[in-house]
């Protein structure tokens, strides 16, 4: 049987290397994960692949995650964006809404609901979900 979700690309922008690592254990199974340490870089990857989901922290070096995103969107980035933020004060709802930003998840981070709103935010099917994740067990 081929997944579906393994042809689907995601990329995670965090300046916190353990986030990173974790991200890439989980979600590596079900999806092609990119990983990167700066909005730079993933702004410079991005113009050689595609990406079907942004997980962007919000404070990272030089370039807020809501600045990459705006970054993104002048590129022609349609897709969905999940923000993660050890700050919620410094976000306004108003900057979400402008800035395209699907789901926002607060640190630390709730793994199970993040997972749910992944395979949401992709498309994947909760029965699809449950196969993926009994799979993933074996």
């Amino acid at each position: 049987m081929i997944d579906e979700g393994l042809g689907k690309k995601i990329i995670v922008v965090d300046d916190d290397e353990g986030i990173l690592k974790t991200f890439f254990l989980l979600f590596n199974r079900n999806y092609r994960v990119y990983l990167a340490k700066k909005a730079e870089e993933a702004l410079e990857r991005f113009k050689n692949a595609s990406f079907d989901l942004i997980i962007v922290d919000y404070k990272l070096p030089r370039m807020n995650g809501l600045e990459m995103i705006s970054r993104f969107r002048e590129l022609g980035y349609e897709g969905p964006v999940i923000l993660i933020s050890a700050y919620p004060e410094a976000i306004q709802r108003e900057d979400l809404k402008k800035y395209g930003v699907s789901r926002l998840f607060l640190k630390p981070l709730d793994l199970e609901a993040l997972e749910s709103s992944i395979h949401d935010l992709l498309g994947t099917p909760a029965v699809k979900r449950q196969a993926m994740a009994y799979a993933a067990k074996k």
